[in-house]
């Protein structure tokens, strides 16, 4: 290794040692603070460079005990750590030194990685265990079966394509559900640490990435029990629906990032156009705690999962087909119908026949267009039959930015 590459590696060590020595310094970690952590990987750093020219690999592994007998021996000597398990504080001792060990082997990124994920699971630590003992069992029953779809499950599914016109690839099915899922979880749960003071931003963002169909048929019964007022009801709504054009960017970057230089232009004059009415609703919004809670499904659930690959599958079949026989109408009409109830798996199923070269990219960002505007139709309409057609008309003028804006963004982008 050249000069400059070891000096390179030993700031990259001494910078990881400090980020994590940081946070232990500042939460009184008794057993080790800034300089220790700062050493202990830069002794990793060196018992990896001294392995690697030596030919003794022996050598981190020797090292790393010595660490942890240190670690050991200064809990022993101390009376005063008696109470400070410190459990946490030498297992991040361990993994600074390993992560000092990996620089020299040149997983450069992957240290930077762990080391930055490393300080946050610290830092977080009180946020994390609030988080655990708010969730309910049924919650975590959920998550377990969550992680046994996306570690367990998912590997073992079959790469390569069955059914009719081969469009149906488990793999890959199963990708775009733990996609799903994992995203939908995510806001989920993050709408059972919501705070008053942000109220409506916060259900509507977080209700949309959770559900938007589940957030404006709540709301929308809110505006009929005047429970909440009219305006708040309808911003919130509004925002859920145009967070659906940010989960359709994410969605296309993980299933087909070749269609984002044609896709995300779109979407972007879309919800450009459309938070204009959004932003002036919420400045003219009275200051008031609002004591709301959105009722959502936990999307983690093995039957939502189920469900929706179920969904995602039939709708993939009947596109193909459908594609097959009559042309790319075929594809908007299905894009019509499914996007009524469900723009992710219309979207995803053009994403997949566009990424397998059935349709081509400007057929697919219609098709999605074309769901998502079949879907703003049926809430409106969901609106102005549970709630009033005042409540209709107030939702309406946000997605009639967004409808303009995506009209603008086809017009100029989609040719």
């Amino acid at each position: 290794m050249a000069d400059y590459a070891l000096l390179r590696c030993y700031l990259i060590s001494l910078g990881v040692g400090l980020l994590i020595g940081l946070e232990r310094e500042r939460s009184n970690a008794q057993a080790a603070g800034l300089r220790t952590f700062s050493l202990v990987a830069l002794i990793g750093t060196t018992s990896a460079l001294l392995a690697d020219r030596a030919g003794a690999p022996w050598l981190i592994a020797a090292s790393l005990l010595t660490v942890i007998a240190v670690a050991i021996v200064s809990y022993l000597r101390d009376p005063r750590r008696a109470n400070d398990p410190g459990i946490t504080t030498v297992v991040a001792l361990i993994l600074c030194h390993l992560l000092g060990a990996l620089l020299w082997y040149g997983h450069t990124e992957l240290v930077v990685m762990l080391a930055v994920i490393t300080t946050l699971l610290l830092y977080f630590k009180p946020e994390l265990h609030g988080f655990s003992h708010r969730i309910s069992r049924k919650e975590m029953r959920s998550f377990l079966q969550f992680a046994a779809i996306a570690f367990m499950l998912l590997p073992m599914l079959p790469d390569h394509g069955y059914g009719p016109l081969e469009v149906i690839n488990p793999f890959r099915m199963g990708i775009l559900v733990v996609l799903i899922s994992g995203l939908s979880l995510v806001g989920y749960m993050a709408l059972k640490w919501l705070e008053d003071d942000h109220a409506v931003i916060a259900l509507g963002v977080l209700g949309g990435v959770a559900s938007s169909t589940a957030t404006t048929l709540a709301f929308a019964r809110h505006i009929r029990s005047a429970s909440i007022p009219v305006p708040a009801a309808a911003l919130i709504i509004q925002l859920a629906n145009l967070t659906v054009l940010v989960r359709l960017g994410i969605l296309a970057t993980a299933a087909a990032p070749q269609t984002l230089p044609t896709l995300l232009p779109v979407l972007g004059c879309a919800l450009g156009a459309g938070l204009i009415v959004p932003y002036l609703n919420w400045r003219k919004l009275p200051a008031q705690p609002m004591d709301v809670k959105l009722d959502v499904r936990n999307p983690a659930e093995l039957g939502s999962a189920l469900g929706f690959a179920v969904l995602f599958s039939l709708v993939l079949l009947v596109s193909a087909w459908v594609q097959q026989w009559i042309g790319d109408s075929g594809i908007y009409a299905v894009a019509v119908v499914s996007g009524l109830t469900d723009v992710d798996a219309i979207s995803l199923s053009a994403l997949r026949l566009q990424s397998d070269a059935q349709i081509d990219t400007v057929t697919a960002v219609i098709a999605i267009a074309t769901a998502y505007i079949s879907n703003l139709a049926f809430k409106l309409g969901t609106v102005a039959v549970i709630a009033d057609r005042h409540a209709a008309m107030q939702v309406g003028r946000g997605f009639g930015g967004a409808l303009l804006g995506l009209l603008v963004g086809l017009a100029l982008f989609a040719r």
